[in-house]
Order: structure tokens, then C-alpha cells, then sequence
């Protein structure tokens, strides 16, 4: 899904008091910006913060981190979040431009993530040669690894049944272990699931959602430091 580039996309960003320029600057030292010291958790490909903005604004206990690649993208999501709180700006929700196939530039150890969550993102299967750009894929499970607090956990949602499959593998393959798992999140009951535009869209056509939690554990001994 596309949207058009937005003219007052830029001056929407450099007004915004929850938009972080210069993402890297900051690495190591996330928790700083926030106004209370805090779990923080990150979500990777936040699109236009639906769900990422609901998300926030019922968890005021824990520090949230949504970044996107698409700057015109994140400048709808931060005017989503500016609705869902009000007249006052969120102090435990944060957005900035990163590219996730380089987020070890933006994100540490010392920046205590305990969660990140991956919803709908490209599926990357028309090629295979394209597989590794795809967010679940072990070259970037280990770069979440290298910032990820230990026993820390990844939630992944998608309606692509390839990228689900191989993404099982995939957090096998690189220290994960599997403590949850559905093929239809809808019918599962599981709580809570904060609902995007893109799941409400995909439910709306009768897609079955996948989903599941993948736990941080150790790496086997012959597991190598990049895939």
C-alpha cells in the first residue's frame, strides 16, 4: 500500500516535539529522551502508527519507539499519535526515519529494548535473492541480538504465509525460541493485539493473521556472528 508524498511532510516532522532527527546520534543513549525511566520497547515499520499510537497511549508505563524508513509515512503516523493523546504530546512514544537493514547504527545494549515488534512487513518473495531483505531474516535477527535485552522478545504478525513459514525458521536458526504461535490471531483470543490499518484491511478480506512471540535465548556454538 502506497501513500502520496505530502508537501507538509517536512515542516509536520520539524514541528513535531516526538520526532527524533539524526536517529543515530542517540544510539546507546535512547532512554534519555524520555521523560520517565521506563521499559522501552521498539517497533520496526510503524506505517502510519495506528495501532502504534493506541498502543502507547494505553501503556503510559512503558517507552515506546516506532521507527520507519518512509519519512512521508511518519509524518501521517505522528499526526495519528498527536489525535489518539490530545492536547497533550506523548512523553513515552518516540518516532524517527531508520533503516532497518542498518538499525545497529541507531540502537545498542545500554538502550534496553525488551520487545520489538514486526507487523506486515514486505514479504520480499517474488525473488529469491530478495529474501534478505526481509525484517525476520537471520542477517537482521542478528543485528536485533547485538541491542535486544537477554530473554528479550520479538512480535511478529503477518498475513503472508511464506514469510510466516520461513520466518519459524529463520528465529530457529538464530537463537530464538518460539513461546507462541497462531495461524489466525483473530480466532485465538490472544490479548492484546493493537490493530493496524494494514490487519484491519487484510482481516476485512477474510486473511487469516499469523502471529507469534519469539524469546532471545543462546546461540548454539556453531551459529555464526552474520548469516
Amino acid at each position: 500500500m502506497r501513500i502520496r508524498r505530502k508537501a507538509w511532510t517536512e515542516p509536520a516532522l520539524a514541528a513535531c516535539p516526538f520526532f527524533v532527527e539524526k536517529p543515530s546520534t542517540h544510539r546507546g543513549q535512547w532512554p534519555s529522551l524520555f521523560v520517565k525511566q521506563q521499559p522501552v520497547m521498539l517497533e520496526i515499520g510503524c506505517g502510519k502508527g495506528v495501532s502504534t499510537a493506541q498502543m502507547a497511549f494505553e501503556n503510559p508505563g512503558v517507552n515506546f519507539i516506532a521507527v520507519d524508513e518512509v519519512r512521508h509515512v511518519l509524518a501521517v503516523a505522528v499526526k495519528n499519535a498527536s489525535a489518539a493523546y490530545g492536547e497533550q504530546p506523548p512523553t513515552n512514544l518516540l518516532f524517527s526515519a531508520v533503516d532497518a537493514t542498518r538499525i545497529h547504527d541507531t540502537f545498542a545494549p545500554e538502550d534496553g529494548v525488551e520487545r520489538i515488534y514486526i507487523s506486515f512487513p514486505n514479504p520480499w518473495d517474488e525473488r529469491a535473492k530478495h529474501h534478505k531483505r526481509r525484517l525476520t531474516h537471520p542477517r537482521q535477527l542478528m543485528q536485533y541480538r547485538a541491542f535486544l535485552k537477554p530473554g528479550g522478545e520479538i512480535w511478529f504478525k503477518t498475513d503472508n504465509d511464506a514469510l510466516f513459514t520461513a520466518s519459524k525458521r529463520y528465529f530457529g536458526e538464530s537463537g530464538f525460541e518460539i513461546i507462541y504461535l497462531t495461524d489466525d490471531l483473530h480466532a485465538s483470543g490472544f490479548e492484546p493485539n493493537y490493530v493496524s490499518e494494514h490487519e484491519r484491511l487484510y482481516a476485512g478480506q477474510g486473511k487469516a493473521i499469523h502471529f507469534l512471540i519469539a524469546r532471545m535465548a543462546d546461540l548454539a556454538p556453531d551459529t555464526q556472528d552474520t548469516p
